[in-house]
């Protein structure tokens, strides 16, 4: 693999743009190609970004010889076939989350990456981002002590009119695939998955969900609280409580621009630094991660993982099916 990452973006579209700045943020990795079906959408991306190839065929995209990887930025439903198409072309491929609707498909798109000996991951941002790393490194060291209890909520309101990739069931539409899958992950990086799971939904117009309640518990007591909502702006925050201690993630936890409080004991809450790239979106970390992946040679991460991508989407239908939340793909 050489030393410079040439990267491909299937997809056009709002996150497939911030992904592109970000990735010019990333030294040893360039962008090369584009690939979208829309010709206007794919002529003024690889306009703005400088891009040198651009397709207006996923078929094209995936044929470039000069592509190493390519970043999928569908819309969710579509995120199955597009990885296989990538992978039955000998690319590598970064996919946005969730990484497929449902475990069948997650795990056609492992074993089809293990059958081609290729890289697969699941593009979970947050996962890389500096403040979450942080908060991992704190609780291992034992900073608020053995974990009794994590409160996080993901919520906004949309305008008119109501974006279809929210609450068309075609889509995928609803709350816990686009915006829930970020209070889910947290709880399951620093718990585990659950031993019970319950859920309740509020439905649209359409049936998708409207709002999801989540409630995690575990054999050891521990208990988690999730919440999703595309009604309402909620605090977008991560509380995370141990036995001697208490992290929290400010505003936007899933973003960048988060920040982190602590509190041991009875010790007044003090606000926890971290290092961070001055600017872009988050995004440029898990690129990063990727492009070394590559170059050692690695068929999946050693953060996101296969594994932790099935066990994230088995979560993900294990809480649709206690709220009763359905999709054709089921």
């Amino acid at each position: 693999m050489p030393q410079i990452i040439r990267w491909g973006i299937l997809g056009a579209g709002r996150i497939a743009r911030k992904f592109a700045s970000d990735l010019s943020l990333v030294s040893d990795a360039q962008l090369v190609a584009v690939g979208s079906r829309n010709k206007t959408t794919c002529d003024a991306f690889a306009d703005d970004f400088n891009i040198p190839n651009r397709y207006h065929s996923y078929e094209e995209l995936v044929s470039n010889p000069e592509v190493d990887i390519i970043y999928i930025a569908t819309p969710h439903m579509l995120h199955y076939e597009n990885t296989l198409l990538c992978l039955e072309h000998g690319k590598a491929v970064l996919c946005e989350k969730p990484f497929a609707m449902n475990a069948r498909q997650v795990k056609a798109m492992v074993a089809k990456a293990q059958e081609k000996k290729l890289f697969l991951m699941e593009a979970l941002w947050s996962k890389f981002l500096p403040q979450f790393i942080k908060v991992q490194q704190m609780i291992k060291e034992g900073m608020i002590g053995q974990i009794t209890s994590i409160r996080a909520d993901f919520g906004f309101t949309t305008t008119e009119p109501e974006p279809a990739r929210l609450y068309d069931p075609a889509l995928g539409g609803g709350s816990l695939l686009d915006i829930g899958i970020y209070p889910v992950f947290v709880a399951l990086s620093l718990l585990g998955k659950p031993d019970v799971i319950q859920a309740t939904m509020t439905p649209t117009r359409s049936g998708v969900d409207e709002q999801c309640l989540v409630s995690f518990t575990y054999k050891n007591g521990a208990v988690a609280q999730l919440f999703s909502t595309i009604s309402g702006n909620t605090a977008v925050e991560a509380d995370i409580t141990g036995r001697d201690g208490r992290i929290r993630m400010t505003n936007r936890f899933h973003n960048l621009t988060a920040n982190l409080e602590y509190s041991g004991g009875n010790a007044e809450t003090q606000k926890i630094g971290v290092d961070k790239d001055s600017s872009g979106f988050g995004y440029q970390y898990e690129a990063r991660h990727a492009g070394d992946c590559l170059r050692q040679g690695l068929p999946e991460s050693p953060v996101m993982s296969h594994q932790d991508s099935i066990d994230l989407i088995e979560t993900l239908d294990a809480i649709r099916k206690a709220a009763g939340i359905q999709y054709q793909w089921d």
